[in-house]
């Protein structure tokens, strides 16, 4: 059988943890700093883990990286 290809998208977005949660770069950051509060551009800092839903989206377009 042959392998399954990993998305090349999803490889560029996304991280596993040691205990295969994903994690990602926080949402709503690319423009439009000034009309953000400045408690939403600091909770953004950084990765965020996302939630199992979302999650489980992710692993089925990484198959080898769990």
């Amino acid at each position: 059988m042959p392998k399954m290809k990993t998305k090349s998208g999803a490889k560029k977005r996304f991280r596993f943890t040691a205990t295969g949660k994903v994690k990602a770069g926080a949402a709503g950051k690319r423009h439009g700093m000034i009309k953000r509060t400045a408690k939403f551009v600091q909770k953004a800092r950084g990765t965020m883990v996302l939630n199992d839903s979302d999650a489980g989206i992710v692993k089925k377009y990484m198959p080898y990286n769990r």
